[in-house]
């Protein structure tokens, strides 16, 4: 059955301004692009990039990148020197920064995991929260 993430696909207006900013400010590798799209990659994740016009929510749907712990300084500096705009201020365990893309998808740069989160909510769970035996 399902073994995992298989690809992303993000609505860009503009393939090749979301292009560049996935490859030059968050650092994806290009590995294809035509008329109406793009494939990049990063470690394992594979991201495509579709033509069409974004419809982006209010809510809280964002997309999660890892960031190496100590890397968050100059993360931020980096996202600075692109004009990039952050849509939330953390509030969770981990050192996290919330940031738009070109066309307003919600993303995250996160130091930690699902482990260390766990783990911070098991010391101060959230309202109505259960915990849940894994591989039993």
């Amino acid at each position: 059955m399902l073994t995992g993430m298989n690809h992303l696909t993000l609505a860009v207006s503009q393939v090749q301004r979301s292009m560049d900013f996935y490859a030059l400010v968050l650092g994806f590798a290009p590995r294809a692009q035509w008329a109406r799209g793009a494939y990049l990659s990063l470690g394992d994740l594979w991201l495509c990039l579709s033509l069409d016009k974004p419809e982006i929510s209010s809510d809280y749907t964002h997309y999660a990148f890892t960031l190496e712990p100590g890397k968050m300084a100059e993360f931020r500096a980096r996202l600075g020197a692109f004009g990039i705009v952050e849509w939330k201020q953390n509030r969770s365990e981990g050192d996290s920064v919330y940031f738009l893309d070109p066309d307003g998808h919600k993303l995250e740069a996160h130091c930690g995991g699902l482990s260390s989160r766990l783990a911070a909510c098991r010391e101060a769970p959230w309202e109505g929260m259960v915990f849940y035996p894994h591989g039993e």
